[in-house]
């Protein structure tokens, strides 16, 4: 899944709230989205002993990743932008990806060295991005996993568990080792998170 060249696609859901907050300045819809990503790793931690919040949390995690998407269309569209909004919307967006991955990766669902690996993979692969940008190459969207794939999974997994738990079957074996569908996710972010930051690093390599 490769979302984040698709982007424009959902302008359609952004523009018409973008039009009615024309007024409001970017950088507050920046602070509501990290706050909400914060809420959403809470509530993905707490959600073992509660499984209802997996739900919540998945609702979370895609309000807060349709806010990232907000501030910078308000801001475009007012004439806002600048290199402040910009820079600032890339460390809340590290900080949101740490909140909503974090809070998997240190609860009962899943294994912590695979949280671990997943929190590594998706820091490099925003890291390659933004340094090929550094070193002056072009920004890097490009990749396996992207942001908006990142927040996709991590809306859609949530309730594939808790259709699972719902179904009797909250975990799975795979050659004698239990899986729960969010440690599959875990999985894919650490994979693929790292496959991309080394298809990244090649790509601005190359470019150079």
């Amino acid at each position: 899944m490769v979302l984040d060249k698709h982007r424009s696609k959902a302008d359609f859901a952004l523009e018409p709230v973008a039009r009615r907050l024309i007024n409001v300045n970017p950088n507050m819809i920046s602070w509501a989205g990290l706050i909400l990503a914060f809420v959403s790793g809470l509530l993905l931690y707490l959600s073992h002993s509660n499984h209802i919040l997996l739900l919540v949390g998945a609702v979370t995690v895609l309000v807060s990743g349709y806010f990232d998407a907000l501030d910078g269309k308000v801001a475009k569209m007012a004439g806002k932008a600048s290199r402040k909004g910009d820079y600032l919307d890339h460390v809340f967006d590290r900080y949101a990806d740490i909140f909503m991955i974090g809070g998997v990766a240190v609860s009962a669902w899943c294994n912590p060295y695979i949280g671990m690996l997943a929190l590594v993979g998706v820091l490099l692969t925003s890291y390659m991005g933004t340094q090929a940008q550094a070193v002056g190459a072009p920004r890097l969207y490009a990749g396996l996993l992207g942001r908006a794939d990142r927040v996709v999974l991590s809306t859609l997994f949530p309730i594939v568990q808790l259709i699972a738990i719902h179904l009797g079957h909250s975990s799975f074996d795979v050659l004698g080792y239990s899986l729960t569908w969010m440690e599959v996710m875990m999985l894919w972010f650490a994979v693929v998170g790292n496959l991309t930051a080394i298809q990244r690093a090649i790509k601005t390599w190359n470019s150079m």
